[in-house]
């Protein structure tokens, strides 16, 4: 007959001694992983930038709105990317930006969702307040985003407040078909990009200029 060898038991973690109070005590040491979790927080707030200062060209109407089908793909990837750099911030400990690019990532999903299957099924008179809708609980996300981030730095304050405002105007704008402030979110939407992205490129520059200077002293 064929036996079934029983699986093996667990590993234990290792145990040390150490010396409290004149008394050896036995200590178990943390069992090391194979699994190494890099930090996505750069990716997170790259991916979040990208489809922002795409969508607030056309909403400043510096280019063409027959462009949003593109804006709405590349928000589709990078929503799934947000979401993925959120989860992995969460499992490392993070939870301000692991709530931060989830809630970003799940925002350009549910737009490309919006855009795609939904907003077809409205009545034409309201479409505008669908969007304005949505733009509003999205800016109170964002709201509440801000208040937690004051304990945290300038860069990252200034980054939600300007967007802040942008999610509002655009909601306003949408709401009562107000094309002046559609533009001014698409503005304040550039603004915010940069805001977003400038901390992350001077180290690099910095970098960069760093390594010219050494060859130009050769």
């Amino acid at each position: 007959m064929a036996t079934v060898s029983a699986p093996p038991p667990p590993a234990l973690p290792a145990m040390t001694e150490v010396k409290l109070n004149g008394r050896r005590d036995a200590v178990a040491q943390p069992i090391a992983t194979t699994l190494n979790w890099g930090n996505s927080g750069p990716l997170g707030l790259l991916v979040f930038a990208v489809p922002t200062f795409m969508l607030s060209l056309v909403n400043a109407s510096a280019i063409s709105s027959g462009v949003e089908p593109v804006v709405f793909a590349v928000a589709l990837m990078c929503g799934l990317t947000g979401v993925i750099a959120g989860i992995i911030q969460l499992r490392t400990d993070n939870t301000f930006t692991g709530v931060l690019f989830c809630g970003f990532g799940a925002f350009w999903l549910s737009l490309f969702a919006i855009a795609q299957w939904f907003l077809n099924s409205e009545p034409p008179l309201q479409v505008g307040h669908a969007m304005g809708l949505f733009l509003y609980a999205f800016g109170l996300f964002v709201v509440i985003m801000l208040v937690a981030s004051l304990r945290t730095n300038a860069f990252v304050v200034v980054t939600l407040a300007l967007l802040a405002l942008t999610v509002f105007c655009l909601g306003a704008g949408n709401y009562g078909a107000h094309a002046t402030l559609i533009h001014w979110g698409g503005y304040l939407g550039l603004a915010a990009c940069r805001a977003d992205v400038e901390p992350r490129s001077r180290p690099a520059i910095r970098r960069r200029a760093h390594a010219v200077g050494r060859f130009l002293v050769r």
